[in-house]
């Protein structure tokens, strides 16, 4: 992949434009629909990595036949991504802009946001209450471990985790609502009435029986019963794989109706949430970019499932999940760029399509770390 190396200072000219950092190539030339795409916001903290991959920002099977030109006034581009690793000095807003163009030099597509480097000691002393709510990425547990980890360093506040999930492998502390193959729909509406103890076969966490009998999404029963009646501060939502991964993908207003439907499920779940932790910090994950390598997806799922019809399903689905959290316009909901740091190549192993490494969870954590500084 030739890239041009030109990491410099950049003044956002009128951010609106992109579209809080979506732009399609469509918007820049008809010649190429690359569908570049950029949260309007990302997040990092002095003395952790982070990075944006290429791969994941674009709707191509073949990146490497492309360049990318980043420009920022830190971090530096390499053959697959740009990364940093911020300096205490480099706290504050930073515009960040990228353009992609062909061998001819031409600009295909081009995207702006803003890099968000947060003091380290944000949130020092104070105390915080995390509830994690995901799917089998959050239930292997690496992730939250790592979120512990970061939260547990100096600089930073007290933290409890919530959750009635405590898997053999969390590390002190640690808790969530995760659970493999679980989707909005399941949290916001799933009710048991004969649950065996397992995870495949049980409530909500969120749902319970009313005096009539009948289910009834209830978060402020949950707190009551489960988070001593005192709501979270912050909830991690880190779902969208289960509820999208059979759309049809050669099918753009199928899977487009599928994102409808689950809008609808993430909206009353978080509907209710909202009424029963007013205060609350609610954070969106980016559905992560998945694996880069046809033969994990051959590994998993034979025949039935691609790489390439997965990439245009999630792809998507992160375009949508901007838009939809952009326009709620709620300065209480708010974007985790997920997506942009795991690398898709070593941050996962070679027989999984969509389950990472462990290089690959520690990425996820950092990215919620951070965001979780910047709420602070």
């Amino acid at each position: 992949m030739r890239i041009h190396q030109q990491v410099r200072s950049f003044v956002v000219l009128a951010l609106a434009l992109f579209l809080g950092g979506i732009v399609s190539a469509a918007d820049v030339t008809a010649e190429n629909a690359l569908e570049l795409t950029l949260p309007p916001a990302i997040y990092a903290v002095p003395g952790i990595e982070m990075n944006v991959y290429f791969d994941n920002i674009v709707l191509t099977q073949e990146p490497a036949n492309y360049h990318f030109e980043v420009q920022s006034s830190i971090g530096h581009t390499e053959e697959r991504r740009w990364t940093v690793i911020p300096q205490p000095a480099d706290t504050g807003p930073v515009p960040f802009s990228i353009r992609v163009s062909n061998d001819d030099g031409q600009v295909l597509a081009a995207a702006a946001s803003v890099l968000h480097v947060i003091p380290k000691e944000a949130g020092q002393n104070r105390k915080i209450r995390l509830l994690i709510v995901g799917d089998s990425l959050t239930h292997a547990t690496k992730y939250p471990n790592e979120v512990a980890r970061l939260l547990s360093q100096p600089g930073n506040p007290e933290w409890t985790m919530l959750g009635t999930h405590r898997p053999s492998s969390a590390a002190e502390g640690v808790a969530h609502e995760g659970y493999g193959g679980w989707t909005w729909a399941r949290f916001a509406t799933r009710y048991e009435p004969n649950p065996d103890g397992t995870y495949r076969k049980r409530s909500s966490p969120f749902v319970f029986a009313g005096a009539d009998e009948k289910p009834h999404l209830d978060v402020k029963r949950y707190i009551r019963e489960h988070c001593d009646e005192r709501p979270p501060d912050f909830v991690v939502f880190m779902l969208g794989i289960n509820d999208c991964f059979s759309a049809p993908a050669d099918d753009p207003p199928g899977i487009d109706s599928r994102i409808d439907a689950v809008f609808g499920h993430a909206g009353t779940l978080l509907t209710d949430f909202r009424r029963a932790a007013p205060n609350a910090h609610f954070g969106i994950c980016l559905t992560p970019a998945p694996n880069s390598r046809e033969e994990a997806f051959r590994a998993n799922y034979k025949d039935r499932y691609s790489r390439w019809g997965w990439k245009r399903i999630q792809h998507r689905l992160v375009q949508r999940q901007i838009r939809n959290v952009l326009a709620a316009d709620d300065n209480n909901v708010s974007i985790i760029p997920t997506q942009l740091n795991i690398d898709s190549i070593d941050g996962y192993p070679a027989n999984n399509g969509v389950h990472p490494n462990d290089a690959g969870y520690s990425q996820l954590g950092s990215t919620i770390y951070a965001w979780l500084k910047s709420r602070l």
